[in-house]
Parts: C-alpha cells; sequence; structure tokens
C-alpha cells in the first residue's frame, strides 16, 4: 500500500503554489453521486443553477465529436443519457477552466482554448478506438494541464521555462525533469494535487500525474495499468493532433512524440497510416 504524503511534504512539493478549492456545486453534485441510488432530477437540477456550466454541458454534448443523432435541449435530458457518472465527470474539468481563467493573461486564454481542443479530441479517439469511459478521456484532456496556469500565477517566467523544457525533451530528459531542475516543481505534480483535493477518480489523477512519463510507462511490457495505459494513449495522441507542442513549446517538431509514437500507436493497435487518415477526420470535425 503506498504511504500517504504528509501535508508538509505536499507543500514542498507544491513550493508555494495554492490549489484553488474545488467549487461548491461539484461538492453538491459529488454527495449527489454517493448516495446508494443517485437522483438524476437532483443532478439536473443542480447543474441548470449555473448558466454557465449548463451551456457548456450541452455545447459538449451537441457537438459532433459526440455524434449523437438528436439534438439534447435539456440538462434533464443529458443526464438521463450519459449517466451521473459521465456528467459529473464533465462538469468537473469544466469548472476547473472557470476557475483557473484569468482575462488579463493572454497566454492562459490560448492555453485553455487548446485545453479544449485536446479534450474533445480525447472524446472522439476514446469513441474511435472503443474507450469504455470516454468522459474520463474528456475530463483528461480538459484536466491534465491544470497546473500550469498556477505554476504560472506563482513563477511569472514560468512560460519561458516551459518552452525549454519542451525544446530540450529526448526520450532521456522528460518535460517536467527540466521543471524539476530550474523550479523544484512541476506541472504534472501541482496538477496532479489538484485533481486529488477536487475528488476526481484516482486512476485519473494517476494519468495527470504521469502524462509526461509516457515512455517509461509504455516501455513496460505487462498487463499492469490497463486503465492507465487506455487514457495516456488516447491523451498523447490528442495533445500530437492538437499541436501542443507549438502552443506550449514554441516548437515546430514535437519531440515528446517522436520519442513515443511507435509505443503508443502499437499499443492501439493503428499503423502510422491509419493514425495520420483518424488526425484527418478529427480535424475535419474541429473545422
Amino acid at each position: 500500500m503506498a504511504q500517504e504524503i504528509s501535508a508538509e511534504q505536499i507543500q514542498q512539493v507544491l513550493q508555494g503554489i495554492s490549489v484553488p478549492p474545488q467549487p461548491q456545486i461539484m461538492v453538491d453534485l459529488q454527495m449527489e453521486q454517493v448516495m446508494p441510488s443517485p437522483d438524476l432530477r437532483s443532478i439536473a437540477r443542480l447543474i441548470s443553477q449555473d448558466p454557465g456550466l449548463s451551456g457548456a454541458l450541452l455545447k459538449i454534448v451537441n457537438s459532433p465529436y459526440f455524434g449523437l443523432a438528436n439534438k439534447v435541449s435539456s440538462i434533464q435530458r443529458a443526464v438521463n443519457l450519459l449517466g451521473s457518472r459521465s456528467v459529473i465527470n464533465m462538469i468537473n474539468a469544466l469548472s476547473i477552466r472557470s476557475e483557473m481563467s484569468d482575462e488579463t493573461i493572454v497566454t492562459l486564454n490560448r492555453f485553455w482554448d487548446t485545453a479544449q481542443d485536446v479534450a474533445m479530441t480525447c472524446l472522439t479517439l476514446a469513441k474511435r478506438i472503443g474507450c469504455e469511459a470516454p468522459d474520463e478521456a474528456y475530463t483528461l484532456g480538459l484536466f491534465h494541464n491544470c497546473g500550469i496556469p498556477l505554476m504560472l500565477k506563482r513563477f511569472p517566467n514560468y512560460m519561458n521555462v516551459l518552452e525549454e523544457a519542451y525544446c530540450s525533451a529526448t526520450p532521456e530528459r522528460r518535460i517536467v525533469d527540466t521543471e524539476n531542475r530550474l523550479l523544484n516543481t512541476n506541472h504534472a505534480v501541482v496538477g496532479y494535487f489538484t485533481a486529488k483535493s477536487w475528488n476526481l477518480p484516482a486512476h485519473l489523477c494517476e494519468a495527470i500525474a504521469n502524462h509526461h512519463n509516457a515512455l517509461a510507462i509504455f516501455s513496460e511490457d505487462s498487463s499492469r495499468d490497463v486503465p492507465l495505459k487506455n487514457l495516456l494513449a488516447i491523451l498523447k495522441m490528442a495533445e500530437h493532433i492538437c499541436s501542443c507542442y507549438r502552443v506550449l513549446g514554441n516548437l515546430e517538431e514535437d519531440h515528446e512524440w517522436l520519442s513515443i509514437q511507435a509505443l503508443v500507436l502499437d499499443y492501439v493497435g493503428l499503423s502510422q497510416y491509419d493514425f495520420e487518415n483518424l488526425r484527418e477526420s478529427i480535424r475535419e470535425l474541429g473545422s
């Protein structure tokens, strides 16, 4: 059993970064979810009280990425259709953006736009390759880099550090290794503690913590960590398709993807040709 980390150790890892508290709507929704028989009407009513989240949820559900035959016009219908767990996962992901957005930081506007693209691409990939929980893939896509805005608030030069980290990434040097060397912490571990404090499922927290550790995880020839590998495979493909390396690393080439693409594509059973076709079809969805 993993040893519990003390509050002092967490503070040391976070380097003075304060994790935003979970919004009250998420606390209420999760309390409803753990009831012996969650009331879908109560869940829909709670979500409907927040017009911003309601609108964002309906926009996602009605997007081409979701591929529903008929338009969903009410939160109650969305909850009935998707189930409480899926809806609550997606609301959690949408909440992180509203909690961390800062209109005064132009960099963050572009960052969140890309995060939304990654999340929608994760959703599509999950459906195309037969992942059982596309809502979790969506949540990971929007939530996985939530440590970046927190790092930027704490370290004004953080985007320069992140560019250097992307630029110097090799099979031997992970993106987070450069952050650790220069700042004694990194966006993946900050994101992990944020996800944990927001009560995200443990395997999603683990995926956030390890999203720059894919090479080591996919190099392990074992049937262990299948849920983690499924989520990471989808995320790494989505990040590449959405050109995160350009937005976050200011690069023309995706160094991280080059070192993991063969392992990831082999894991999901796609050839390079299949992947390129999939990438084009997803880009057409978003255009």
